[in-house]
């Protein structure tokens, strides 16, 4: 049987009958089973997809109305709850954690009749470059199964570049859909922030976090963001903008004015291959009729630090909800509420999280607060605004997804070096703006080599079409 890359495709041979989605659903279980030394997938929700295929074929059967999503088999990131099913966000902590509800995501994902095959692993509570930092053990990259997939999303776009599915969901607090995207050589969408509803999903940094999907093609991602975008009741933070028809738009020819940063392609931390990877696409963009200009980004050097500092600072927050008390791990040698504070959460969370939680909990403690938080408040606000003024003037800001092509697991031990591979994606959460990364170069290796673009809030519209006509 075949194995379908494109929901329209998908679809077609559902409808004339060539396939059913229970076979196809089946199939999938049984290459994640093959296939697990990819380390991708943490649960397969067996039971439930083929009950979801079987309703699918039901309908189909009997000329019933179908959704959108109809037959798509898609994978969840382990940070998004699942009504029922067991959710952890790859920690130690949340072992035997069973949702009693489904994030806003999921809820749309099945009123449009798709199929959630299984949860898939990721850095613990998404912090992460690497997928290394995971309970469970890192993801190997399907591409080259010596180096990491990358993260947090690792095990999602990982099971989507080894086709254990057909699209999954990630989350993106600093570059965690668009990084692992461009490691496995898919496309992943940041979408901007307030666009989809974080409801359901295990917060890191609230001021960051994005859901969005990782694909194989534009068309897949653009169908998948205009369904679970939208208002939300659940969600504060959630815009009440109405949603645009994505998939209707892409076939838009446009010719657009498009920015990069010159010390961001000469910056002594980029790989040679991506630079000219980098060189390249500005070249194509410019045969296809786009105005490219060169600009500089005085604060790139900047927003790392500052978005460490913050989302660290709102991760001390956002865990201190994990105790051991009500559900998850609990340390059982703990003989009083103290002990068990301090042995749950010391044996229930790894090393890199207690990491950021203490530099968190520093960043905000008093004596330091201004030196640290209202310092990276302020460079948050001077990068918005600067970012703000580029893109009432050009339509995109382009530049590499990550400055290296994936490196071997293990290789880079160093937090504060793995911190700089997002050197180019957490503008994006920093401002709140969307930003895509698409698979259109390789190294002479064969190593994917992603070309991140980036827009203006809610522009997701011409993102979408701009990238559909580059792949």
């Amino acid at each position: 049987m075949e194995l379908y890359r494109s929901l329209k495709k998908l679809q077609e041979d559902l409808y004339q009958k060539k396939v059913t989605a229970s076979a196809v659903t089946s199939q999938y279980i049984s290459k994640i089973k093959v296939q697990d030394y990819y380390n991708a997938f943490l649960e397969v929700f067996e039971e439930s997809a083929l009950i979801s295929a079987q309703q699918i074929d039901n309908k189909i059967a009997n000329n019933l109305p179908l959704g959108k999503l109809f037959g798509l088999v898609i994978a969840i990131k382990d940070n998004i709850v699942y009504k029922n099913h067991l959710a952890t966000a790859a920690s130690h902590i949340l072992e035997g954690f069973k949702s009693p509800y489904s994030a806003t995501v999921i809820e749309k994902l099945l009123a449009e009749d798709a199929i959630i095959i299984g949860r898939t692993n990721c850095d613990e509570f998404a912090m992460g470059g690497s997928n290394e930092n995971s309970y469970f053990g890192a993801v190997k990259n399907p591409l080259d199964v010596t180096r990491v997939s990358g993260g947090s999303s690792g095990g999602s776009a990982a099971a989507v570049a080894a086709d254990l599915c057909m699209a999954a969901l990630g989350s993106d607090t600093g570059g965690s859909i668009r990084q692992p995207a461009s490691f496995c050589g898919i496309v992943g969408i940041k979408p901007t922030y307030g666009r989809v509803s974080r409801y359901g999903l295990i917060a890191y940094g609230s001021s960051f976090d994005q859901i969005g999907p990782l694909t194989h093609n534009i068309e897949d991602a653009a169908i998948i963001l205009e369904v679970i975008a939208g208002a939300d009741e659940y969600d504060a933070t959630c815009s009440q903008q109405l949603v645009p028809a994505y998939t209707s738009s892409l076939q838009k020819e446009k010719k657009y004015k498009i920015a990069y940063y010159k010390n961001a392609v000469e910056h002594v931390g980029v790989d040679v291959e991506v630079r000219q990877a980098t060189l390249d696409t500005l070249d194509l963009l410019k045969s296809k009729g786009h105005e490219v200009e060169a600009i500089e980004f005085a604060e790139l050097d900047y927003i790392v630090p500052a978005y460490y500092v913050l989302t660290t600072a709102e991760a001390s927050s956002n865990l201190s909800r994990f105790d051991g008390v009500k559900y998850g791990f609990h340390a059982k040698e703990s003989k009083d509420l103290e002990q068990t504070y301090k042995l749950t959460r010391s044996q229930g969370f790894g090393k890199e999280v207690q990491r950021r939680i203490m530099s968190g909990t520093f960043v905000l403690s008093a004596g330091y607060y201004d030196a640290y938080y209202s310092k990276a408040q302020k460079v948050r606000r001077i990068v918005a605004e600067k970012t703000k003024q580029t893109l009432q003037e050009y339509d995109f800001i382009v530049c590499p997804t990550a400055p290296t092509p994936a490196y071997k697991i293990g290789e880079v031990q160093d937090s504060i070096a793995s911190f700089l591979g997002d050197i180019f994606t957490v503008q994006a959460n920093i401002v709140g703006i969307p930003g895509i990364s698409l698979p259109l170069y390789k190294t002479k290796s064969g190593l994917p080599i992603g070309i991140q673009f980036m827009a203006g809030r809610w522009q997701e519209e011409k993102l979408l079409a701009l990238a559909f006509s580059l792949l």
